[in-house]
Order: C-alpha cells, then structure tokens, then sequence
C-alpha cells in the first residue's frame, strides 16, 4: 500500500512523534540526550526547520516543528536519524534499526492550539509520572520556554513572543498555561490527530487546509479502529 503524503502547509507548525523499534529504549545514558540535541540542533539548522519544543522520552520523542519548505521536516529528521543512530550503534556495539518506521506528524493550527501543543509534548513527563513538575525532567524544553534556560535547538515561536513584551514576561505567561492539568478532550484531540497525521486545529482551518491543497486530508467517518491503533490511539504520548 502507497504511503500517504505528508500535510505541509508555509509557515505552519508539525508535532512529530518517533518512537523506537517495538517500543524499546532510544536512550541508555544522559549523554545520549545530549548528543541527540546536539544532532537536532545542526540537522533544524541544515534543513531551516525551527523547533518550538520537544521532549526526549525513554522510547519516543517529540518534536513541534515549522519547516520552511516542504520537504524541509523530512531532510531534517533522515539527517538527524542518521546522526544518532551511528552514534547509538557505535556506542552500544549494535546493529539494526533504532527507530520504528517513519516518523508521524500532524499539521497544527497556530492560533489557539500551538501553546496547547507545546504544553502537551513538555508535560509528557508527568503524565508518565516520571516527575511530579515539568521542570524536574532535564529532557524537555520546558525549561527554556518556561524559565529562560539556553537551549541551542529551540527558536520561540511568534505566539509564545505575543504572551509578553519582554523574556520575562513571556516565561511567566508561559508558566501560569502549567498552572492546570490538560483536560482529556484536548488530550484526545492531540493524540488522534496525530495517530491518523492528520490536522489538529478547528473545523474551518481544517477545511481551510483542504481547499488549499485540493484533497481530502481528514479520515473518514470511522469504524471500529484496528487493534494496534486502538492501543497507539490511547498510549499515552
């Protein structure tokens, strides 16, 4: 079966996912998160792409990323890919696939799901109940967007900017969006959008998206989901 294209639209923000091969571990060792920033940072670089957040988790990671051309996001994730997996292999005397196929990604309306987005890929630690906070775990970007920490792969997004008129402020209003847990519509929302890669956003922006690209790139009315994307469909992310 041919693969479905990708949804890209200009100057419009992909949450990536990608996971290890059947579920396994992609990070043995802190200084594999390190390197794997490292190879993010030069591949977002390479390939123009900007990165808003991501969180580095046991056997996946997340991305919120706006790639300049079409095929900006892919180059930049085969690179990457390839980076850290030699890396890995090398390190770990093995050999074979680290990751599980392609990676997923689903369009993101700016206005209005954006920050959500954010705030779910930087939460997925504690949801995981690996911490209590999301600025006790290292491997996400909250710590930067939320408290101004250097982080060479991130560039704010015009919508976190709008949240103040300086640093300062921005990071306040982008903590006080912590203040309460993600309700689990929106949840939902997130996961089934890019289970299926297909758009979060309003109704209109969908349809907005479709007329654009003059195709349908919504799924359909469904029926009962297989068994394998019943269980991707409800994992927590």
């Amino acid at each position: 079966m041919a693969r479905k294209p990708r949804i890209f639209l200009p100057e419009t923000p992909q949450h990536v996912v990608q996971r290890g091969n059947n579920r396994e571990p992609c990070f043995f060792a802190e200084e594999d998160h390190h390197y794997y920033l490292e190879c993010l940072s030069e591949a977002a670089k390479k390939y123009d792409c900007q990165i808003h957040a991501y969180a580095l988790m046991t056997n996946h990671v997340h991305l919120l990323v706006t790639p300049a051309e079409e095929y900006a996001l892919s180059g930049m994730m085969q690179s990457l890919g390839r980076c850290y997996v030699r890396y890995v292999n090398h390190t770990y005397k093995r050999t074979g696939t680290l990751w599980e196929g392609r990676y997923k990604a689903s369009l993101v309306q700016t206005e209005n799901y954006l920050l959500v987005c954010s705030r779910y890929i930087e939460l997925n630690p504690v949801r995981a109940t690996m911490v209590e906070t999301p600025g006790e775990y290292k491997w996400t970007s909250y710590n930067h967007n939320a408290w101004g920490k250097e982080d060479a792969c991130i560039t704010e997004h015009e919508m976190y900017r709008h949240l103040g008129n300086d640093a300062v402020q921005q990071q306040h209003a982008y903590r006080e969006l912590f203040r309460h847990h993600m309700n689990n519509d929106a949840l939902h929302e997130i996961r089934d959008a890019l289970n299926h890669e297909a758009i979060l956003g309003s109704g209109y922006f969908k349809e907005k998206v479709e007329g654009i690209l003059n195709r349908r790139v919504q799924p359909g009315k469904p029926g009962r989901p297989r068994i394998e994307e019943e269980a991707e469909l409800y994992e927590a992310y």
